[in-house]
């Protein structure tokens, strides 16, 4: 008899213990959808078509449970998982995101989260995933936050230091699930099992990048270009340096929220996009580089970007130019931007901002 009750007490207490299957996957734009419906083809540009990316070695997730007496929702459980490149699948993602019918990476190596409370659960999960070691909140290692007081507002608040050359050059590779991202009116990572105890909550995030890409496209008009007899005629682009980029700390969960008082005099610079020693890119070319979206507290609607370009090798003059790109600090995903240059003369010492289309 006292044996069977041990048994039985112990039986109920490990079915209390719910435990929420998690799955994380990237996208990945293979055209798939582009030979099935050409309608569905992505921009020219988009990241995907032509990239190699790095697939992530860190995963940060962080489940939150919602008190409703307090109405308050606190850090529950937060890890810092470190996935091999063998434990990424390619598959196709059939779940109910936009993503639908696209090629995905998927972790393969499940994340059980252990719910240990008892009753009705109401959460959600958070993650950034990043093939660099990431640091928080200006220099903290995941591990030293002080996750036992942290709430939502806490969570939503983190941000990353994108100063470092390694973490610049490795922005691509960094991705999150976005926090206003919706799905049938509330956040696509959230889950519930309240009302209905016996059901097995499930999460499949799908992460985004947390910096734009830019690409950029220029031409010399064929007529105008620079010819060995007569060099002083003619026009070539002889280099081209991306400037003044944002290497603040980031927001991981919110990242068309990042602002700056003012725009930088000094900032994260790609320089040696052109060189005049790239003769095959003189008339005509690509690049792409990515970068942290911000908007200048000054001017709320524009994400500024600027560019020198110098024409036919002078070491001086060059056209320095500060692109406004429109964004709203609402939209969910970060822009993607490409632009055109065309050049038909040579371009003087001058500052330019334009808004960009």
């Amino acid at each position: 008899m006292v044996i069977a009750m041990t048994a039985c007490t112990e039986h109920q207490r490990v079915a209390d213990r719910v435990t929420l299957p998690l799955t994380v996957s990237l996208p990945l734009d293979d055209n798939y959808r582009a030979q099935q419906a050409p309608a569905h083809r992505r921009v020219l540009g988009d990241p995907g078509t032509t990239e190699e990316f790095l697939l992530p070695q860190h995963l940060y997730y962080f489940l939150l449970r919602y008190n409703a007496g307090l109405d308050t929702w606190k850090v529950w459980q937060a890890v810092d998982a470190e996935p091999q490149a063998e434990e990424w699948a390619k598959k196709r993602y059939s779940g109910s995101l936009k993503t639908a019918g696209d090629t995905i990476y998927q972790y393969t190596k499940e994340i059980t989260l252990l719910l240990k409370g008892e009753g009705a659960f109401i959460g959600r999960v958070y993650a950034i995933a990043s093939a660099e070691p990431l640091t928080f909140n200006g220099d903290k290692a995941f591990d030293e936050l002080d996750f036992e007081h942290m709430d939502l507002d806490d969570v939503l608040g983190l941000t990353f230091n994108a100063s470092s050359t390694t973490i610049q050059r490795s922005l691509q590779n960094i991705y999150s699930s976005p926090y206003n991202y919706n799905v049938n009116g509330d956040y696509y990572g959230a889950f519930s099992n309240k009302g209905e105890l016996l059901k097995v909550p499930y999460v499949h995030l799908m992460l985004y990048h947390v910096a734009s890409k830019v690409d950029i496209k220029w031409n010399v008009q064929e007529d105008k270009r620079i010819n060995r007899e007569n060099p002083s005629a003619g026009v070539r682009l002889t280099y081209m340096e991306a400037r003044r980029l944002y290497n603040g700390n980031a927001y991981c969960f919110k990242p068309m929220r990042n602002t700056k008082a003012s725009l930088p005099v000094s900032g994260y610079d790609i320089p040696n996009i052109v060189t005049e020693s790239d003769e095959g890119l003189w008339w005509e070319g690509r690049a792409y580089f990515y970068t942290i979206p911000y908007i200048v507290e000054s001017n709320e609607d524009y994400f500024p970007l600027q560019l020198l370009m110098r024409t036919n090798g002078t070491s001086g003059a060059g056209y320095r130019l500060t692109l406004n790109q429109p964004i709203d600090t609402a939209d969910v995903f970060v822009p993607w931007i490409r632009g055109d240059f065309n050049f038909s003369k040579p371009l003087e010492d001058t500052e330019a901002v334009k808004t960009a289309s």
